[in-house]
């Protein structure tokens, strides 16, 4: 036992600046998301513009400024993220709105925004998560006793989602609606929303869901296709059965870096959708479960620093942590387990892995901001400490008589 405690001090990190587990999974995905991107694009790259990195800068790129775009997060106090919380949803709803309007449509869906002065399109729905995140997180600190007790204070982030929602299902983006609904909801489970509520309402996204798969033809050919991928696989079920060959072929080690075979051109989007696929094929499982694992230690990282800020009363910090984790994990879930044949095909990217631009950015913003809640945690901890425990050097018994006690936050600097 004394082992394990003097390996747990060790390995802590609570005395430290900031969670250097947490930076560590955030650079480690990042870092293998661009050796994937390179390796999973260079064929396509070769074939529609004669470059094989053509891809690969680009995603360099796209490192460089997600980078520099989570200095500058990091720079903002949580309290000007707060108080814009209104704005910054009305801006996320505009911006689904814009590209309805406006937008460029790919493969028959109108989900980016080509804006002056920005060298690659913008994903509307990537920048509203972090919108509707921020505003929830306010919403929750200011009415969360309202939250826990009136149905009224609970339903209202529902609505909001709820008309998000439309504007996401006519683009159309369900994966987006997923992603957001389980961020939603587990906010206020985080919140402490009465388990009842809860269970209502998966009753009516159920019924929902399955009256939208039923409505069009396509959708449940890709709900029958992913029951049974290998009974139409040239067409209903190409997407499947060519990231599950992928798998096949990787095995435990995998086939080398650089060496897929179904990245020419035998599985769509290789370096978007089914970068994972790509990795598994290429590193095989054991690398493929390494990500996943990186990913497990970023959520429950994320999850720490917000139980951490919500003890230092800092409920702010604690809800966007939440939010934040949840919006990772559900995307990364979702993308592995679409890869892997768990769930129907959904056109959503890999978290930090996945090639693009709105992605990058916006993944950044959220992982600075994670950061920027666990340094403010940590310098209100400090201030919150007993003189005592702060200065060693000093003795409690001054004789002044003027020693602040230990729970006061009004402790001077």
């Amino acid at each position: 036992m004394k082992r394990l405690r003097r390996l747990r001090q060790r390995l802590s990190t609570r005395e430290h600046a900031f969670d250097g587990w947490l930076v560590s999974a955030i650079v480690a995905l990042m870092l293998i998301g661009w050796v994937m991107v390179t390796s999973a694009s260079s064929e396509v790259a070769a074939s529609l513009t004669g470059n094989s990195w053509y891809f690969s800068i680009r995603h360099g790129i796209f490192l460089l400024a997600a980078f520099a775009v989570a200095a500058v997060v990091m720079r903002v106090p949580l309290l000007w993220w707060k108080a814009n919380g209104p704005l910054l949803l009305l801006l996320g709803i505009a911006l689904l709105a814009l590209v309805l309007l406006v937008g460029r449509e790919v493969n028959g869906s109108k989900r980016w925004l080509s804006l002056p002065g920005i060298p690659f399109n913008v994903q509307a729905s990537e920048v509203a998560k972090l919108c509707l995140i921020t505003y929830l997180a306010g919403y929750l600190e200011r009415f969360l006793p309202q939250v826990r007790k009136q149905w009224g204070a609970f339903l209202r982030p529902l609505l909001i989602l709820g008309l998000i929602g439309v504007l996401l299902i006519l683009e159309p983006d369900y994966g987006a609606v997923v992603v957001m609904a389980a961020c939603v909801m587990g906010m206020l489970l985080m919140a402490g929303a009465p388990w009842g509520r809860f269970l209502l309402l998966i009753v009516v996204v159920a019924v929902g869901g399955g009256l939208l798969a039923i409505a069009e033809p396509y959708r449940l050919a890709r709900l029958a296709s992913f029951a049974d991928p290998w009974a139409d696989q040239f067409a209903s079920g190409y997407q499947l059965t060519q990231a599950l060959i992928a798998f096949g072929r990787g095995s435990w080690l995998g086939m080398g870096l650089g060496n897929s075979v179904q990245k020419l051109f035998y599985l769509p989007e290789a370096h978007t959708d089914f970068v994972f696929a790509v990795l598994a094929e290429e590193l095989g499982l054991f690398a493929a479960i390494g990500v996943v694992g990186l990913f497990a230690l970023l959520i429950w990282r994320a999850m720490a620093v917000g139980r951490r800020a919500e003890l230092a009363r800092l409920p702010f910090g604690a809800y966007l942590s939440y939010g934040i984790a949840m919006v990772i994990g559900a995307q990364a879930f979702i993308n592995i387990a679409v890869s892997t044949g768990m769930l129907p095909t959904k056109g959503l990217t890999l978290p930090l892995l996945s090639y693009g631009g709105s992605s990058l950015l916006v993944s950044a913003a959220m992982m600075a901001l994670l950061l920027r809640v666990d340094i403010e945690t940590r310098l209100t901890e400090r201030r919150n400490r007993p003189a005592a425990h702060r200065e060693p050097g000093r003795t409690k018994g001054s004789g002044r008589g003027d020693e602040a006690p230990a729970n006061m936050q009004g402790v001077a600097e």
